[in-house]
């Protein structure tokens, strides 16, 4: 493997001027086209995340990303994690390869400061406070939304940087059949299958899927104490089934199931084989039903499960999450705009081996979103009051607006509070842990700026985003001069930037671009948050000849730091991925992707590998 030390040269891909030249260069050649396949992708989706109901995502005011079934099969994406990494707004960190721990920084906010949904449930780790991204599998999910900027006031504790909803599949209006296989570098190996449809007024989906891997020394490292001259491999094995009845029109009752077993080898020591089994499950049962012409209503109970148990040399660790919720959501028309009322109930309970204090909290919460498209303007105001049995009452609050004030351009402001609570780590870890901790709090700002239109034969749309975010009483694990540890509320972080991104469509041909230039820094010392990058951008081109789909696309980043101190940098980067398809016919298509095709040695966490070029080849069927 070739060892990156960035040039001059090749530092300069992560400055503002490089990547200001990547937009340019997405807008500038009027010779390209799209397909109609991919043409029809780029209508007006209809989104749920960002107002707690269907919404056409030209009436939003919020700063959302929709990836649709289309594009994440045509994405090459090997992870959950690689695809997020290529959305505007969005850094990951990983600890080795796709299996290992992930975590998503949303506009340069915490891991734990991201709220994730699955099929509208919340899913995560209670003890940790954080989603295993590692855990949900690619080739379940149909459709995927990320809402950027504070969401507290539509969802409650920990969005301060946002929220991804994840949609696994569900059946169509007709009998479909699909499966797919692939093989790679590192030994892997994938293989999925599914069958959908409707019989009468049912409507149902059964989906399975797994996939394993060699994978590749996590430690790159040798001085790291962890070191271990191993290949750190992975297994999966997921499911996802879903049913609804519909007994009268707009009457309707469904479920839904998700489990996913992930076995991955990681380093914590020089000498034994270190592992985690992680099980992630949900599971929900939901009535819609509309009572009158303007008001409908639909009650959900489910439950999700997180379990993490890990054999290390140093002993065997064991965390299981249940979070039980239940909702009750009132959707109404009123003459002047839509209302959404809503109760919500979450049960968080936990069961360890080691010996937390508390095992159990329960949050109650009001929720109220009010929204109105008049002619050019658009309103959304969100409330909601939450009274958690932990840490008592948090209300928070959004405004925000938007203006069609010519034709194509438009105008969005917000402004909006957030809070993340404290995890059972924080508050109840033997000997490492501050029962007295607040909750941490943002207030933040937002506008931004869009244009949409023809120019040059192609259909442009372009965006600028600028946000403030104060966050307070940051929790920090500290250890006084005896080296007794524990977190506390101690710090104070701004975050802010600005996000352009522009997309170019013609016949056969899509470019797309995003710059990312942020400030996300530590109030008391002006460092750099760890592990997050002032610039970083993509540059994206797809085009199709004939029955061949071929795309490219670069990813930079400047450099980082991997602690507090802003004393351990990670190199800036830059990478390409290759992905060609050809669609065979019969409903088959061959696939073949190159990651990171230049072979770059970067960091994405200082000592963990990210692996070197790799290929993988496989073939996808539907019917």
């Amino acid at each position: 493997m070739l060892r990156f030390v960035p040039s001059r040269r090749e530092r300069r891909l992560a400055t503002p001027a490089f990547a200001l030249a990547l937009l340019s260069a997405g807008l500038g050649n009027g010779a390209f086209a799209q397909p109609a396949a991919i043409k029809s992708a780029t209508l007006d989706p209809v989104v749920v995340t960002a107002a707690r109901g269907p919404q056409p995502i030209a009436d939003l005011v919020a700063d959302v990303t929709v990836i649709g079934p289309e594009e994440i099969a045509r994405s090459g994406a090997d992870s959950l994690a690689a695809l997020l990494a290529r959305q505007p707004g969005i850094e990951i960190v990983q600890n080795g390869g796709p299996g290992a721990t992930t975590g998503v920084f949303i506009r340069g906010a915490n891991r734990g400061q991201t709220v994730v949904l699955l099929d509208g449930l919340r899913i995560g780790s209670s003890t940790v406070g954080a989603a295993s991204f590692e855990a949900i599998p690619l080739d379940q999910i149909e459709r995927i939304e990320i809402l950027r900027g504070p969401a507290s006031s539509l969802y409650g504790a920990d969005a301060i940087g946002g929220v991804i909803q994840i949609f696994t599949r569900r059946g169509g209006s007709s009998l479909a059949a699909n499966a797919s296989v692939g093989y790679g570098t590192y030994a892997t190996a994938t293989g999925a299958a599914g069958v959908s449809g409707t019989s009468g007024p049912v409507r149902y989906s059964l989906q399975v899927g797994g996939r394993r891997s060699d994978g590749f020394n996590a430690i790159a490292n040798p001085a790291n104490f962890s070191w271990n001259p191993d290949r750190d491999g992975y297994e999966t094995a997921n499911v996802t089934a879903s049913a609804s009845y519909e007994w009268a029109k707009d009457q309707s009752l469904g479920a839904t199931y998700f489990r996913n077993r992930l076995d991955n080898q990681f380093d914590a020591s020089a000498g034994h084989d270190d592992r985690t089994i992680t099980v992630l499950d949900a599971w929900q049962v939901e009535s819609r039903n509309r009572i009158t012409p303007a008001w409908r209503w639909s009650i959900v109970a489910g439950r999700t499960g997180d379990d993490s148990r890990s054999s290390t040399e140093y002993g065997e660790y064991d965390y299981r999450t249940r979070d039980t919720q239940y909702r009750w959501q009132h959707d109404i028309v009123l003459p002047a705009g839509d209302l959404s009322l809503a109760y919500e109930r979450r049960e968080e309970r936990l069961t360890e081996n080691a010996g937390f204090a508390v095992t159990s909290r329960d949050t109650d919460s009001a929720i109220a979103v009010y929204r109105l498209v008049s002619g050019p303007q658009a309103l959304q105001v969100n409330v909601r009051h939450d009274d958690s049995s932990q840490f008592g009452a948090r209300t928070t609050g959004t405004l925000a607006w938007g203006w069609r004030f010519a034709p194509g351009w438009r105008l969005t402001a917000s402004g909006g509070t957030a809070y993340k609570a404290p995890t059972f780590n924080d508050l109840y870890y033997p000997g490492y842990s501050n029962p007295d901790l607040d909750e941490e709090t943002s207030r933040s700002l937002e506008a931004g700026l869009a244009w949409s239109g023809e120019a040059g034969g192609a259909r442009i749309n372009a965006r600028a985003t600028g946000w403030h975010n104060r966050v307070r009483s940051l929790i920090v694990f500290m250890c006084d001069a005896n080296y007794v540890c524990a977190p506390q509320n101690v710090d104070r972080a701004t975050l802010e930037g600005v996000t352009l991104t522009a997309d170019a469509s013609w016949s056969a041909t899509t470019l797309k671009a995003s710059l990312n230039l942020q400030s996300p820094t530590d109030d008391a010392t002006g460092n750099l948050l760890p592990r997050r990058a002032r610039t970083y951008g993509s540059l994206s081109a797809l085009h199709r000849i004939g029955q061949v789909l071929l795309s490219a696309e670069l990813s930079a980043s400047s450099k980082r730091y991997d602690d507090a101190a802003n004393t351990r940098a990670m190199a800036g980067y830059a990478i390409v991925n290759l992905y060609a398809e050809w669609a065979a016919g019969r409903g088959v298509t061959l696939f073949v992707r190159g990651d990171n095709v230049l072979d770059r040695d970067y960091e994405l966490a200082a000592d963990y590998s990210t692996g070197g070029a790799q290929v993988f080849a496989g073939l996808r069927w539907a019917m």
